[in-house]
């Protein structure tokens, strides 16, 4: 656009829009592209964008249980560098340290200023980025955000990983303003928007599904104590081991089956409450995809109304495992530049 097209877009005089875009070229976040290529009369126009190369960030998944991941992005989010660091049994203390590591590997990669930093944690983090639990991390109360903005000096984001992966999907993936995000991996988790907005809930635990009991059939024990959990059917090293047990190709899809029904229970009264355009899956593309996901949009369909959600959508992510650090990327994006 040019300085004129922005004026008339915001109602400003071509003056004051003149001087705002001087001080954003000044400050490196507005860039001339050059003349517009038209034959309109009179004076060509200089057409502007927003530098996209001209600043990185830097965004973390901490939720794998074997490696926590990071990228450095642009501010379209294309990805320019990663890194990994492995954290198989590393919990508490040691765990932070890891993720200082991964950082400061990051942060020495970037060839352009770094905007900001962020992070998503497993757990129930509350809304100043204070890790509240982590059990898997063994980290309670850890002021994640706090302590790495006064490490790095550089404004940080600290958030819940299945909500980063939400607002990853939302921006990113073309979902709807009124979705679920549903993660599975070593745990189950979710993420809800509705309205284009993250729901957090009173105790920062709005989607965490992983622990409602599905059915009253009981099931197995589930590490909270309960029997017939979402994620005694439904996370990934409890799948992997049914299947295995599997001796036929017809048994392996009926214990994938019946993993989808269990989600599509739990999922029915959420869908139904809140009104969901569309519920999309994250995680493993050979455990969810194919039969996991039909018993999951069967049961999904039979539980609600097809004339008030009979629209709904139920697809995998397009986005696969840089779901995570691109939702970070778009919480560093809203928070300084109040893109979204």
């Amino acid at each position: 656009m040019s300085r004129a097209d922005l004026a008339r877009e915001v109602g400003l005089t071509r003056v004051t829009i003149s001087d705002l875009v001087a001080d954003l070229i000044s400050e490196d976040l507005v860039v001339e592209l050059g003349i517009r290529p038209d034959s309109r009369p009179g004076k060509p126009a200089t057409l502007l964008d927003i530098n996209r190369t001209g600043f990185s960030i830097v965004g973390l998944d901490l939720s794998n249980n074997s490696a926590f991941r990071g990228v450095v992005t642009d501010l379209d989010g294309s990805v320019l560098e990663r890194s990994e660091v492995p954290v198989t049994g590393v919990t508490g203390e040691d765990a932070v340290a890891r993720v200082h590591a991964l950082l400061d590997d990051l942060l020495g990669r970037a060839s352009a200023p770094v905007m900001g930093i962020g992070v998503g944690s497993p757990g129930i983090v509350d809304l100043e980025g204070v890790v509240v639990s982590a059990p898997n991390l063994v980290w309670h109360d850890v002021p994640l955000q706090r302590l790495l903005a006064e490490r790095y000096s550089l404004p940080v984001v600290v958030a819940n990983d299945a909500n980063m992966a939400a607002i990853g999907e939302r921006s990113f993936g073309g979902a709807s303003p009124d979705m679920m995000l549903v993660r599975v991996g070593r745990g189950v988790g979710s993420g809800i928007v509705v309205g284009g907005q993250v729901v957090y809930g009173s105790g920062f635990a709005a989607g965490e599904i992983g622990h409602v009991v599905v059915g009253t059939d009981g099931g197995d024990e589930c590490a909270c104590g309960k029997a017939g959990c979402l994620e005694t059917w439904l996370a990934s090293p409890r799948l992997e081991a049914n299947l295995a047990q599997a001796a036929t190709e017809a048994e392996r899809e009926q214990v994938l089956r019946e993993a989808g029904e269990r989600l599509g229970i739990s999922l029915g009264p959420v869908v139904g409450a809140l009104n969901l355009g569309e519920v999309v899956l994250a995680g493993p593309h050979n455990l969810l995809a194919g039969p996991l996901l039909e018993g999951t949009s069967e049961t999904l369909r039979s539980r609600t109304m097809a004339e008030l959600h009979g629209d709904l959508t139920l697809r995998m992510t397009s986005l696969g495992r840089d779901i995570v650090v691109l939702g970070a990327v778009v919480t560093v994006l809203t928070g300084q530049l109040g893109v979204s």
